[in-house]
């Protein structure tokens, strides 16, 4: 039972890494798009 834990810590433990990685070197454009949103006055005060 100990070495099928260990096992499943250790592919875990690489997919957290490889998902960061992925994350990481991913060039993700910023929006282009303005945001502009309306707030009520009865929210102030």
């Amino acid at each position: 039972m100990s070495t099928l834990i260990k096992i499943l810590l250790v592919v875990v433990l690489l997919v957290g890494v490889g998902g960061f990685v992925a994350l990481a070197s991913m060039d993700l454009p910023a929006p282009s798009q303005p945001v502009e949103r309306v707030i009520p006055n009865d929210r102030f005060g």
